[in-house]
């Protein structure tokens, strides 16, 4: 008891001893941690990619197809990987859709009927295609059922489609795709019929939208450029395997650079045609087939790039279709001679040996 006694008036004592002493209170260092403050300041914006292809064909009772079944390869074998790397590199991915994807329909009467299991969707899958036109003469091949189940199809597989719908509004919808502050559009039209046959959509019945009167399509044109920074406009159009204009294409072309197009991709002729500039705006006037038939033709992969400082750069990069292979030729003899080609069927247009493409109108 006495030892504990002890302990505590030792303690007491000191406790007052302390308190009469002068302070010395030991300062903390500086803090080893730096304030920075939130900034607002938004990311670099990065270039914008797009690609687009001609026609493309995944129908059974077509030649792609038929060949991949024989020799036991899918569509996706049959394209060089050189484009492949573009095609899903691109932010942006086009192809044209030149068939119906359905197992129900009798086909309509012409010449040439393409149909596709819609299983076959999922090649565009693979390849990193974003969306398709379908503003075509071979959507709507096998009536209306295939039609309803080509636009199912896509939809289920997050494919957008542009040109046709379900009714005439849908048919006349821009797509957009929002990118590193931009907005862009894509619209498309057909006017690739000499007997036509692929109904225009109405306010109640299904179809295509048409560009025969060109009334509609500049409507379209004029909303999508009120609701986008740059409009893509794309134009089923032209005489098949010729790489002559017909007089509309130049004349319509124009129409739709007035109302707003920034950039106008043409198909349907089976095979390349020109190049123009229209008050600096540039028409590629038919990529003709990319992944068609069997047939030889000469083709190109267009690359358009939308740079962070707003400028438009175009390259051509050329490929070969043939015996239902594509093939890539860049800085081969033969890519020279098809941009070369190219190039001769062009107005004040000039395209060196690696595709990129220069307006020579101020020349």
């Amino acid at each position: 008891m006495r030892h504990k006694t002890a302990i505590i008036l030792t303690f007491i004592v000191l406790l007052f001893c302390s308190c009469g002493m002068e302070s010395n209170p030991t300062l903390l260092e500086k803090p080893t941690f730096e304030y920075v403050p939130e900034t607002t300041e938004a990311p670099p914006r990065k270039d914008i990619v797009m690609t687009f292809t001609g026609d493309v064909s995944f129908a059974d009772n077509w030649h792609i197809m038929k060949y991949c079944k024989t020799n036991n390869v899918t569509p996706v074998d049959l394209i060089s990987d050189e484009l492949k790397t573009e095609i899903k590199n691109a932010n942006i991915s086009h192809m044209n859709n030149e068939f119906c994807f359905s197992t129900r329909g009798t086909a309509i009467e012409k010449q040439y009927n393409f149909k596709a299991n819609p299983e076959n969707v999922k090649y565009y899958t693979e390849l990193g295609v974003d969306f398709v036109t379908l503003a075509n003469n071979h959507c709507y091949d096998y009536g209306e059922d295939a039609f309803l189940d080509t636009l199912d199809t896509l939809k289920n597989a997050d494919i957008k489609y542009v040109g046709a719908g379900k009714d005439i509004k849908e048919a006349m919808s821009p797509i957009y795709y929002e990118l590193e502050g931009k907005t862009i559009a894509f619209v498309a039209a057909n006017r690739s019929e000499k007997n036509i046959v692929t109904p225009e959509a109405t306010d109640d019945t299904p179809g295509v939208l048409r560009c025969y009167d060109t009334a509609k399509f500049i409507e379209v044109i004029k909303e999508a450029d009120k609701n986008a920074d740059f409009v893509v406009a794309l134009v089923h159009w032209g005489t098949e395997d010729s790489h002559k204009l017909e007089n509309v294409q130049k004349e319509t072309a124009k129409l739709y650079i007035d109302s707003g197009a920034d950039l106008i991709v043409g198909g349907h002729a089976h095979c390349l045609q020109g190049v123009e500039y229209y008050n600096g705006v540039p028409i590629i006037y038919n990529l003709g087939n990319f992944l068609f038939s069997k047939t030889t033709v000469d083709t190109a992969l267009l690359k358009v790039t939308l740079t962070s400082e707003d400028k438009l750069t175009l390259q051509l990069i050329p490929a070969k279709q043939k015996d239902c292979h594509v093939t890539y030729v860049g800085g081969t003899e033969d890519g020279k001679r098809i941009l070369k080609d190219i190039e001769s069927y062009s107005t004040n247009v000039k395209i060196d040996e690696e595709g990129f493409i220069t307006d020579n109108s101020s020349v």
